[in-house]
């Protein structure tokens, strides 16, 4: 349908979404679309009401949807109606009279500070171009915090070894510099030796062994592969390296706010999940040095 296409092109070059993001939308407006072909026919979106939005809810959970999900297309219900208000084509949104399912509180997968130190430390990775840009990556987003997104997009230009920063570019493109820690200095002018060879004109810094830019499914590959070296934890993807880099950084006495604006977050809700780790730590001390524990 022409409308919801004209949304999906709104939120990709006017509210500049990623296409993670963009993939998402289309995906939920397309099975609600479907649902009301199935269930009406031909429709009009200014005619739908809140009570098919809430059958189309029902007929997500029978099938086993998860909550999470389900939130997620109300939202992108909700969005698409402001959308069409906005265009003059909508009176109401009857995604707002519907309520979403509650969900349970889930907590960030991360990885022991042991482990990772092990891990970069303990010879795990070969010396060739691959191996040493693998563990230039994996050293990268577990040192920085940075998303598979912004790793993937850093240029040779986005690094300051001088003052030991990245500077990246994240969610709504919005600009933020990152300290890095000095011992991925050795590990990157190793891997610069090695890139010069493939890199021809190529601007962006992590490149394959035939010049081109890293893409989603090797930068998983690589951390899946070496994060089961050393842990058990079921999820095993660079979003974990970056829960890890935030509860790191939390457990050892840093400042929710900076470590807000380290990682990019819009607001403080999404930064305090990590806080449950720091809590869990608190109990810890409390059992060992408390004499009635």
């Amino acid at each position: 349908m022409l409308l919801s296409e004209n949304f999906i092109k709104y939120l990709q070059f006017e509210k500049r979404y990623s296409n993670h993001t963009l993939v998402a939308y289309k995906t939920d407006l397309g099975q609600f679309i479907l649902f009301m072909n199935e269930s009406v026919g031909d429709f009009d979106f200014r005619e739908v009401t809140s009570k098919q939005i809430r059958l189309w809810v029902v007929s997500l959970m029978d099938n086993n949807v998860s909550s999470r999900s389900v939130i997620r297309k109300i939202t992108t219900l909700k969005s698409f109606y402001k959308y069409l208000m906005r265009q003059g084509i909508a009176e109401t949104n009857p995604a707002q009279l519907v309520t979403t399912p509650k969900v349970g509180k889930k907590l960030p997968t991360f990885v022991q500070e042991d482990n990772l130190n092990q891990l970069l430390d303990f010879g795990f990775f070969p010396t060739d171009f691959e191996g040493v840009r693998d563990k230039l990556i994996v050293a990268t987003l577990y040192g920085t915090g940075i998303r598979l997104a912004e790793l993937k997009n850093l240029t040779i230009s986005n690094v300051n070894t001088s003052e030991h920063t990245i500077k990246v570019l994240g969610k709504r493109n919005k600009e933020r510099l990152i300290p890095y820690p000095v011992g991925i200095d050795a590990v990157l002018e190793e891997y610069l030796k090695f890139r010069s060879e493939f890199s021809g004109n190529n601007r962006f810094l992590f490149l394959t062994s035939k010049g081109k830019q890293v893409y989603d499914k090797l930068i998983y590959r690589v951390v899946k592969k070496y994060l089961t070296i050393v842990t058990t934890v079921s999820k095993k993807s660079p979003h974990v390296l970056r829960h890890s880099y935030a509860t790191h950084l939390l457990n050892n006495g840093a400042d929710l706010n900076a470590v807000k604006e380290l990682l990019g977050h819009s607001n403080l809700s999404a930064t305090q999940v990590y806080t449950h780790t720091t809590f869990e730590k608190l109990k810890e001390i409390y059992k060992q040095a408390h004499p009635r524990s």
